[in-house]
């Protein structure tokens, strides 16, 4: 095994970057790409340290897009090394973002300084969007380094994000797309009260039940040959002081829907207004919404078929095309009309104790994203 993509994904564990900080991972990147030949732009919003890299001007523009930060560690106690000290244990490397995306990180910048020494005269040109805003709230990261490339007319055309996409071994799952996000909370406002005297009272939980069972027992759509069916789950209700003798004030209620490219965000709202809103004047209803990212799919094009033909060619894999999984910074690149896939290590130990990758995926991964490359650029 060549050692250039574990020792820098050994350096970039090393940084502790709990969202939203970057730990200095940017720099270590900067410092690579920029003896590479790139032009490096830091992008500071609020907390947030982003960076915009790119080396040529030609079309297509190719990007390479990740993150540094990483999820809080848990209890160090059941660490069994510590979590920004990257540590060998069998096959395999220890320490938080190894998988999630610190060694896929490594593996683009390594990939892309071997085909920029071996094909210095490429097509097109390469960038490279990182952010320390992704598993925080993702209001100051990619979502507003989208916002200055349009301001300066950059497009891109098709782009790889690194998250962690395989199940079993590297390459066997690529992520075309993902479902959309939309939250939402209800607040039942009713009068709170003595149970003995529940004709003086409004009581909000009775008032929402026969609604919430409504919406957590309707069939939304069937899906389709791309997603699955939309899903509607509540994540927290809240009321009542404790007492056992009294009628709560409110009902607080926390939903989230995952949804296809079957539904709207209009309609699922519309929907659920219909179900909430009461005759009862007791009762007050009120709704806020947060919308985390529409859907998005790469059915066909170049891109997508230049990663399965790098994987069958590296890992001699036939990769499975999902739309599985939560959110990822793929919702804000997509709606530019750029081509979008994730490909990256095997996902079984991300956000979790002892995260860790396979050190023998770190090589064929990088193999991967430098034929990648050369299909598009040369």
């Amino acid at each position: 095994m060549t050692e250039d993509v574990f020792d820098l994904a050994c350096d970039l564990i090393s940084c502790s970057s709990e969202t939203p900080n970057d730990g200095g991972c940017q720099q270590l990147i900067a410092q690579r790409l920029t003896a590479a030949g790139f032009k490096v732009n830091h992008l500071p919003f609020g907390r947030v340290c982003n960076m915009w890299a790119q080396v040529g001007d030609g079309k297509p523009l190719v990007v390479f897009a990740g993150h540094t930060d990483v999820v809080p560690p848990g209890p160090l106690s059941q660490w069994t090394s510590p979590p920004y000290q990257p540590t060998v244990a069998g096959q395999y490397l220890y320490g938080r973002g190894a998988a999630d995306m610190k060694s896929s990180l490594a593996a683009m910048v390594v990939a892309t300084e071997r085909f920029l020494l071996s094909h210095p005269d490429h097509a097109g040109s390469i960038g490279f969007l990182i952010t320390s805003d992704e598993e925080g709230e993702a209001k100051d990261g990619t979502a507003k380094v989208i916002d200055y490339l349009s301001q300066q007319g950059t497009r891109i055309d098709m782009c790889v994000v690194g998250e962690p996409s395989s199940a079993e071994k590297v390459g066997d799952v690529v992520r075309v797309g993902r479902r959309g996000s939309l939250n939402g909370r209800i607040r039942f406002v009713g009068e709170q009260g003595h149970v003995a005297y529940p004709d003086q009272t409004h009581n909000p939980i009775h008032t929402a039940i026969t609604a919430l069972s409504q919406l957590v027992t309707r069939v939304w759509d069937s899906g389709n040959a791309y997603f699955p069916p939309t899903s509607f789950q509540i994540s927290n209700m809240n009321a009542g002081t404790g007492a056992a003798n009294v009628i709560p004030g409110e009902l607080d209620v926390l939903f989230n829907f995952r949804f296809n490219t079957e539904q709207s965000i209009e309609g699922l709202q519309a929907t659920v207004i219909d179900h909430v809103l009461t005759n009862d004047p007791g009762i007050e209803v009120v709704l806020d919404w947060q919308l985390s990212g529409q859907p998005f799919l790469t059915r066909k094009g170049k891109l997508l078929k230049a990663v399965q033909t790098a994987i069958r060619s590296v890992v001699s894999l036939e990769p499975d095309l999902s739309t599985s999984g939560g959110t990822s910074d793929g919702r804000f690149i997509a709606p530019t009309g750029a081509e979008v896939v994730e490909l990256g290590p095997v996902n079984a130990s991300i956000h979790k104790i002892n995260e860790c990758v396979h050190i023998s995926e770190l090589e064929p991964l990088a193999k991967i994203y430098q034929s990648i490359l050369f299909q598009l650029l040369c």
